[in-house]
């Protein structure tokens, strides 16, 4: 199945978390630019580094438009927002992209740092999953820092696989069959 990113729209929806506060989660957009750099410049240190495995000190420029290569390939973007209108701010982000034929896709999460434990990592990562059997994406994965106990126990209880990288110990691969 050919997927057009275009096309396949994505219906936003609002998520409860576990107290009781809401997000509204929808696709990321161009104009969203600008809170993304807020979002990320509220980042702690090691939070980036957990999510892009280096010292980053700005947006990476394909975290607003993601790509995918091959015919088959496609990417899914999300935000989470919490507030209305111009008061919302960005307080987490989901995405994948699939390889060229589309059957398997590398997943990341990012949840700022007065948001963990409340569910809003987990909910993402459901959605994602969600989205990407929708798409008929087969295989689910990840790299994660080994140290990152957090994104390993989440991985671990939706049934991924964790494994060892090959030749570099502070990498583990989550995996999963959808």
């Amino acid at each position: 199945m050919q997927h057009d990113d275009r096309h396949d729209r994505i219906s936003p929806r609002v998520l409860t978390l576990r107290n009781g506060r809401t997000v509204l989660v929808r696709e990321i957009r161009p104009e969203d630019e600008g809170m993304l750099d807020d979002a990320f410049a509220r980042l702690c240190k090691d939070a980036r580094y957990s999510r892009f495995f280096h010292v980053v000190r700005s947006v990476p420029v394909d975290i607003l438009r993601p790509r995918a290569v091959g015919p088959r390939g496609h990417a899914v973007a999300l935000v989470a927002l919490s507030g209305e209108g111009p008061a919302s701010s960005m307080v987490g982000g989901a995405r994948y992209v699939t390889d060229s034929a589309g059957e398997a896709c590398e997943f990341a999460i990012t949840v700022a740092d007065d948001w963990h434990r409340m569910g809003l990592a987990r909910q993402l990562m459901c959605l994602l999953m969600d989205i990407a059997r929708v798409r008929h994406v087969r295989r689910m994965e990840g790299t994660v820092l080994a140290t990152n106990a957090g994104m390993r126990a989440l991985a671990f209880q939706l049934g991924f696989r964790d494994l060892p990288v090959p030749d570099d110990y502070s990498l583990r691969s989550v995996i999963r069959d959808l």
